[in-house]
């Protein structure tokens, strides 16, 4: 079985960091999704690609990787910047403002 551990990223409408602090470990697909003819659904014969598994850290995640037999492979999260501006959110409605403040 193959397997993803990964840091989960947050979502592009909030800029908040709930639900990023755990480590997930995803099995990846192993067989090939079918369509039906008549419904148009897709399907699959593998169940092990509904499995989520979530961990508090990184190392508990390869260690029960490592204890069941799992190949897995790790993806570190690319970290951002803070983003900081110098007059922070007063500066939108500063009285020393250089020029119109338009939409």
């Amino acid at each position: 079985m193959r397997a993803r551990i990964y840091q989960p990223a947050r979502t592009a409408m909030s800029s908040g960091t709930a639900k990023t602090k755990h480590w997930v470990l995803e099995f990846a697909q192993t067989s090939a999704r079918e369509l039906d003819p008549l419904m148009g659904w897709t399907s699959s014969s593998d169940t092990q690609t509904q499995v989520k598994m979530t961990f508090d850290t990184k190392d508990a995640a390869i260690a029960y990787a490592a204890d069941n037999g799992i190949e897995a492979a790790v993806q570190d999260p690319k970290k951002r910047g803070a983003n900081i501006r110098a007059g922070g959110y007063g500066e939108n409605f500063a009285t020393n403002r250089r020029g119109a403040w338009t939409h």
